[in-house]
C-alpha cells in the first residue's frame, strides 16, 4: 500500500509541478465527434460573421443619420436666417423712403440715416445683397410689372425700378419689380 500511496503522491508532484501538460494532453475523437464540432466551430463562426455585418450596417446607418441631421441642421439654420431678413425687407424699404425724402430737421435725418445705414450693414453681413437692375430684364431675377415702349432702347432692358429685389447668399428672397421696354 505504501508503494500504490508514493506513485498516488508523485503523480500529484507531477501535476503540481507542470499543469501545462495537462493543457497538452490530446483527445481521441471519433469521426462523428470530430465532424459535429467542426460543424459546432462553422455554425459558431457564421454567427460572427453575421453580428459583424450588422455592427457594420448598423455603424454605416448612424454615420449617414449623422451626416444627414448635420445637413438637415444646416439648411433649417439658412432657412431660418433667409425668413428673418425676408421680415426685415419692408423696413429696410421704409428707410430708403425716408432717406430719399429732405427734413428740416438735420440732427434727425442724420439720425435716421445712421440707423438706415446700420441696418443695411448688420444685413449685409447675414449675406443680403442687392439684385442687379442694370441691363437686361432676367425672369430669374426680375418681376416686370410694367412694360413700356421707347424709342431708342432695346426690347428687354429695365426702365425703371419700382422695388429693389435682394438675394440672401444665392437664394432670391425677393424679386425686384421693374419696368421693362417692349
Amino acid at each position: 500500500m505504501s508503494k500504490k500511496k508514493d506513485n498516488h503522491e508523485q503523480t500529484a508532484e507531477a501535476a503540481v509541478e507542470t499543469p501545462e501538460t495537462e493543457a497538452q494532453q490530446t483527445c481521441t475523437l471519433t469521426a462523428e465527434e470530430m465532424e459535429e464540432a467542426r460543424s459546432h466551430i462553422e455554425s459558431l463562426q457564421k454567427k460572427l460573421d453575421e453580428t459583424v455585418n450588422l455592427l457594420q450596417r448598423n455603424q454605416a446607418d448612424f454615420d449617414n443619420f449623422r451626416r444627414r441631421n448635420a445637413s438637415v441642421r444646416a439648411d433649417s439654420y439658412e432657412e431660418g436666417r433667409r425668413d428673418v431678413i425676408t421680415a426685415l425687407l419692408p423696413i429696410l424699404d421704409d428707410f430708403d423712403r425716408v432717406a430719399g425724402t429732405e427734413s428740416k430737421d438735420e440732427a434727425w435725418a442724420e439720425g435716421v440715416l445712421l440707423v438706415h445705414r446700420k441696418l443695411t450693414e448688420t444685413l449685409q453681413k447675414e449675406g443680403l445683397s442687392e439684385v442687379e437692375t442694370d441691363g437686361d430684364f432676367d425672369p430669374n431675377l426680375h418681376n416686370a410689372v410694367m412694360a413700356e415702349a421707347q424709342e431708342g432702347v432695346d426690347k428687354g432692358k429695365i426702365l425703371a425700378v419700382f422695388q429693389k429685389g435682394y438675394r440672401v447668399k444665392d437664394k432670391i428672397v425677393r424679386h425686384s419689380m421693374v419696368k421693362v421696354s417692349e
